[in-house]
């Protein structure tokens, strides 16, 4: 009996041989890149919405949309996905579905990377001696990263930087303010120690310019939250280190994949494999890989952006079946606001439709091109897709107008030409497996002009918008006109979609976010208010942390 017993005590001893656990996993560098490729991995799940191959779910369509949507440049069409409408109508509470799976997406990044922080610090079974510095910094950025969706979208939040053994459960809030020191000094170690040379390493993987870009960000969001002009002069240096590290350019020529087709060098840039720096693109700073039919490539729950912008033209079906010409099978879940996407090319009068929830906004307020120059580029037909040709008997080449009510059910509007995806092979495709651009040159350049507007500089927050204008064959701006609003205009035209609108907004405080929202976005002038300007804390977070209250927003 006694040698049985002592049998059972070394039997009973966990030692993992067949599956990866973190004690056999970072015990080498090939460990750590298992890792590494793990946060690359739950950062672009953020796109996920119903979860494929193990990929984190937020079990709801295109998630990533409720951050658009409620802010001034879209609203909530007629395919009112049940997942988004209370973000669209600003009535989500503490249990709506998104508010709680940004949180724990969140933390699962940060979690992750304090998880190969920490076995970093154990390892001395490195290849190289840069191998455990460089872990680190790509831990680092990722964790930064997901605390910069938290305090976007939360507020205060806990700040944790190693993994909690036993699990607590008395967290508290820490001030918003602390928890971007934190960012910025992970992002100021990432930024000296990610690989410089963006041609020296794979597609999709971070180098230290992604790092000063997302400094940009981050020193611009602290000065707006705190008045203080040394993070506005830190945030132009960080945006100056990419600008002048000679290895990006903004595109101005045609280029990669369809160079010989229609087009122009704007739409280039969002043309299936025409992200990374090996199609030629020197614009792309970081880009997310999501490859059709790829290994480790997208799903169809991934990146669901294009169904979201893209119109039910199929449901006009005297006109329409899905092709990939017309861009794919939308679902029109949000459409361009009037305001800013123009009349041209429809016959929309803005006239009263019932239930529209864009009535009151006056004709004279809409032009033609809306915000564009008519020279602007990025206001091209290969660009915003307006004259929309029957592709069914007898309507073949017929175009079909966009009318007021098929703008507000879904079906018909002036469409973003980046999210366009199809293959001929199934033109229902659900996710848009080609890469993103998370971070390009464009970008930098705005987060430059906006630091200079935090330092009261407008000729040279202009000149900096001016290089992305010129790009985009616009006039120039001048300083007397550079503000805050054309700023914020100006990332409408060069950005939409792309960046999350809800973020931008916050950045400049909840008194711009309200504002804008009241003057464009009529469904919402009466009912937000500056609590909007965040979400309320996940009820189930609170219920679990029971040892200590953990407080909710204001206004929930």
């Amino acid at each position: 009996m006694l040698a049985v017993a002592a049998g059972c005590s070394s039997f009973l001893e966990e030692d993992l041989k067949s599956s990866l656990a973190p004690d056999n996993t970072y015990t080498s560098t090939m460990g750590f890149e298992v890792g590494s490729t793990g946060l690359y991995s739950i950062a672009r799940s953020e796109y996920n919405t119903w979860g494929e191959q193990g990929a984190f779910m937020h079990n709801g369509a295109c998630s990533y949309e409720a951050l658009q949507i409620a802010t001034d440049i879209c609203l909530q069409s007629g395919a009112r996905d049940g997942s988004l409408t209370p973000f669209a109508d600003l009535n989500m509470t503490s249990t709506t579905q998104f508010v709680g799976s940004y949180w724990n997406w969140s933390y699962n990044l940060i979690n992750s990377a304090n998880e190969l922080l920490l076995y970093s610090e154990k390892n001395d079974n490195w290849d190289y001696p840069t191998d455990k510095v460089h872990y680190q910094a790509e831990a680092r950025f990722f964790r930064a990263y997901g605390y910069r969706s938290l305090v976007y979208l939360y507020g205060d939040v806990p700040w944790v930087e190693t993994i909690k053994q036993p699990f607590e459960l008395n967290f508290t809030r820490d001030p918003k303010e602390e928890v971007l020191g934190h960012i910025i000094d992970d992002l100021v170690f990432a930024s000296q120690n990610l690989p410089e040379n963006p041609d020296e390493v794979q597609p999709g993987k971070l180098t230290k310019w992604a790092a000063y870009h997302l400094l940009a960000e981050m020193y611009n969001f602290r000065g707006w939250m705190t008045g203080n002009v040394q993070d506005f002069k830190l945030a132009e240096q960080a945006a100056l280190e990419v600008i002048n590290s000679g290895y990006f350019d903004l595109v101005k020529a045609r280029y990669g994949a369809a160079a010989d087709e229609p087009g122009d060098y704007f739409s280039d840039m969002f043309v299936e494999n025409n992200q990374n720096r090996t199609s030629g693109n020197r614009e792309s700073i970081w880009v997310m890989q999501f490859e059709y039919k790829t290994t480790g490539g997208g799903t169809p729950s991934d990146d669901w952006t294009r169904r979201a912008w893209g119109p039910q033209y199929h449901s006009i079906n005297s006109f329409f079946t899905p092709s990939a010409e017309l861009g794919g099978r939308g679902l029109g879940q949000i459409a361009p606001m009037k305001w800013w996407v123009g009349l041209k090319g429809t016959n929309a009068t803005n006239g009263k439709v019932e239930a529209d929830p864009d009535e009151e906004i006056e004709p004279q307020n809409i032009t033609e091109n809306g915000i564009f120059d008519a020279t602007d580029i990025r206001n091209s037909e290969y660009n915003i897709k307006r004259e929309w040709l029957g592709n069914v008997e007898p309507n073949v080449g017929v175009q079909c107008m966009i009318t007021d009510n098929y703008w507000y059910l879904g079906y018909l509007y002036p469409s973003i030409v980046k999210f366009f995806y199809a293959h001929d092979d199934d033109v229902t495709h659900t996710g848009s497996y080609k890469d993103r651009m998370k971070f390009r040159l464009a970008e930098t350049y705005l987060l430059l002009a906006e630091a200079y507007l935090g330092q009261d500089d407008p000729e040279s927050a202009a000149n900096a918008v001016n290089e992305v204008r010129s790009r985009a064959k616009a006039t120039s701006v001048s300083a007397d006109d550079m503000d805050i609003d054309y700023l914020l205009d100006e990332r409408i035209r060069e950005l939409v979609g792309e960046e999350s609108r809800r973020f931008t907004l916050v950045r400049f405080g909840a008194d711009v976010y309200v504002r804008r929202v009241k003057e464009h976005n009529k469904h919402l002038s009466d009912i937000v208010d500056e609590h909007h300007a965040l979400w309320p804390i996940p009820q189930a977070i609170r219920d679990a942390n029971r040892d200590v209250e953990f407080p909710q927003n204001p206004g929930y």
